[in-house]
């Protein structure tokens, strides 16, 4: 891909991965900002979250000529209301008590900055989107989902499952992209960042 050095501003080993199964080359620099949300509508809210992941983590790539800066961020939602990453086991059972026999939607926000050149004067050129997948659950007992949240899979995970890991068991079944469930739409980011760098 040219010579345009390629930065992920997540600390996500699932992206990571992600990006690695697609065969991008790339780096991982984590943002720190402090993120603040303005918007309600789920969409919006991983697009905005997305984009001060990338701003900040450009600021920091002012030593690189040619960057393509990529923020991510995912939530679940259920009946409009947002789920994060559960900060203690007692709320991550409440979130799996939640999604237990229904179904629900994953938001994942993507932001693309790309900058030509090092300096802080040059225009900046953007993507940014959002991608929803809808996933359907089994129901779980609250020995199941008691033993699921033990294991720890939950706790660094928007909703409190990771669809690739022992939570598979109880996925009825999903609408879109899988991926996007995982933390990243690399099929449609990868269509985004042939059309921004020309791959």
């Amino acid at each position: 891909m040219n010579q345009t050095r390629i930065v992920l501003a997540s600390a996500s080993p699932r992206r990571r991965e992600l990006l690695e199964q697609i065969g991008i080359d790339f780096e991982v620099l984590v943002s720190h900002v402090e993120e603040k949300v303005t918007a309600v509508e789920p969409g919006l809210v991983v697009e905005e979250l997305s984009r001060q992941k990338a701003e900040a983590v450009l600021a920091e790539c002012n030593y690189m000529e040619d960057v393509l800066v990529i923020g991510a961020d995912t939530i679940v939602a259920v009946d409009g209301q947002i789920l994060g990453k559960p900060s203690h086991e007692k709320e991550a059972i409440s979130m799996l008590e939640r999604l237990s026999g229904s179904c629900h939607e994953v938001y994942t926000g993507v932001t693309l900055l790309y900058r030509m050149g090092e300096k802080r004067a040059v225009q900046v050129q953007r993507r940014i989107f959002h991608e929803m997948t809808k996933v359907c659950f089994y129901p779980m007992s609250p020995q199941e989902i008691s033993c699921y949240v033990s294991s720890g899979d939950c706790m660094d995970k928007a909703g409190a499952y990771g669809i690739q890991g022992l939570c598979a068991r109880y996925i009825k079944g999903i609408e879109g992209d899988y991926n996007n469930v995982v933390g990243l739409p690399v099929g449609r980011l990868y269509q985004e960042m042939r059309e921004l760098v020309k791959i």
